[in-house]
């Protein structure tokens, strides 16, 4: 009998929170850094994912500085150099980036964003059909270069909720549906036919522990 080849595990861990989460859509501006709290998340999701039995080989982050300081203590924990993988972006939010969720929620466009998002483009920039797109090719070639590997892939919550989405095989139109808190890990499992998805929004990892 052939053996079976390995799994690829994929760990998609958010960033943790800086001083405008939950209050500003901050998307692709630069200059945004963890706040003191984020630091902390950000150090405790290093400690659980050290601490795995299979120890990931690589860490990718997306280019912004809430996602490269929140990869260094992950790589600390694993040895291993953070390298920047732009497909792993926060969405393009083109105008209306740097706008409080206050006032965004107030558009007549808030109500697509949320219940029909597949069918909606930000002015001036990404459509959530591109943003999945994007970020689902990214995993894949990363995958491939780390076939029967488990790798650490640190990005934003609206890529991460529609990697885990297509993962699931799940119409785009229902990804807000998913929560990603900051510095939770989703895990994605690949090579056995469809894509396998082993945890969402975690904070303990336990479904990689031994049993």
């Amino acid at each position: 009998m052939p053996s079976v080849p390995a799994l690829t595990t994929v760990l998609l861990v958010r960033h943790g929170v800086t001083s405008t989460t939950g209050k500003v859509l901050p998307g692709r501006a630069p200059g945004l850094h963890l706040s003191e709290k984020g630091h902390e998340q950000a150090a405790s999701v290093a400690e659980r994912i050290g601490g795995l039995p299979k120890q990931p080989v690589a860490i990718y982050a997306s280019p912004l500085e809430r996602t490269r300081e929140t990869a260094a203590p992950i790589g600390r924990a694993l040895h291993q150099r953070v390298l920047i993988e732009k497909g792993l972006l926060e969405c393009d939010f083109g105008d209306w980036t740097g706008k409080t969720l206050a006032t965004l929620s107030k558009k007549p466009e808030w109500k697509t964003v949320q219940n029909a998002p597949s069918t909606f483009r930000f002015p001036n920039g990404e459509s959530f059909i591109e943003m999945q797109s994007r970020m689902w090719t990214a995993i894949q070639r990363l995958v491939a270069k780390h076939a029967g590997e488990a790798i650490v892939l640190v990005s934003h919550a609206d890529p991460i909720k529609a990697a885990v989405t297509q993962a699931q095989g799940v119409a785009l139109d229902l990804f807000q549906r998913t929560v990603i808190s900051p510095c939770s890990v989703s895990i994605l499992a690949f090579g056995h036919g469809s894509p396998i998805v082993l945890g969402v929004n975690n904070t303990h990892l336990n479904e990689l522990a031994p049993s």
